[in-house]
């Protein structure tokens, strides 16, 4: 059975249709961008236009759209005459997004030092803990991104937050290969508590080397998972 129907066979599952009342392109790049980062779809996995257009009730011109920009921010990759394809994880570009990453957040945590953060930052670091303590990493992990994004959103400025995603995206399904160990969200939310209160000490140089360290993390355990999940990176991948 070719792998792209066992995708669709389960892709019910993960994938729900969209709302004919509103544009289909933002919808289905939105639901495609979720399913990648989640490791729904994992790396290598081919996505067919049609089936995907059957399964979420689309035209296959908006899924077409909605792949293009999911090319454009490194998730998937066309292959000529072999089809579109989730892109396998690669520790360079892992790397590089980290980097660029860290310089962004670190500015952003600096700024902040300056202001004030919102009560929704406290309310965030809640829900962390109460995804904890049900195991549930997967709210987790958009508690931890809505986390970052509210410190970007703080800063009062407009590009830091759509920066953020871009750069992040990367580094995302990484994360959900490290979160699956439910000691390390502990760390997380500690680290996120250190970050929010040297931010309202106003303590930049703590700000910012708890930053540093906690967005370095990842890194830590980049070549060991790599090596337990091989083929979702690229040296791994099956030809």
């Amino acid at each position: 059975m070719p792998v792209y129907r066992l995708i669709m066979l389960s892709a019910p599952l993960i994938l729900r249709p969209i709302d004919p009342a509103r544009p289909a392109g933002p919808q289905i790049f939105d639901v495609l961008r979720g399913a990648i980062l989640r490791m729904d779809f994992v790396p290598g996995q081919v996505l067919s236009e049609a089936d995907l257009g059957t399964v979420l009730g689309a035209s296959r011109t908006p899924v077409r759209e909605a792949l293009m920009r999911l090319r454009e921010l490194g998730l998937v990759e066309t292959r000529p005459s072999r089809g579109t394809y989730v892109t396998p994880l690669d520790a360079a570009r892992i790397r590089e997004a980290q980097f660029l990453r860290e310089a962004l957040e670190v500015a952003n945590v600096l700024r902040l030092t300056q202001a004030d953060l919102p009560d929704t930052v406290d309310a965030n670091l809640q829900a962390q803990a109460d995804a904890i303590a049900c195991a549930d990493d997967m709210t987790f992990q958009a508690l931890d991104d809505a986390f970052h994004r509210l410190l970007a959103e703080a800063t009062g400025l407009k590009r830091p937050a759509v920066v953020l995603m871009q750069e992040k995206a990367q580094l995302d399904r990484l994360r959900v290969l490290s979160l699956r160990d439910g000691r390390r969200l502990g760390v997380l939310l500690d680290e996120h508590r250190a970050i929010t209160q040297a931010i309202r000490s106003g303590d930049a140089r703590t700000a910012e080397a708890t930053m540093r360290a906690h967005l370095r993390s990842v890194l830590d355990v980049l070549d060991d998972l790599a090596a337990r999940h091989s083929d979702y990176f690229t040296r791994g991948r099956r030809r």
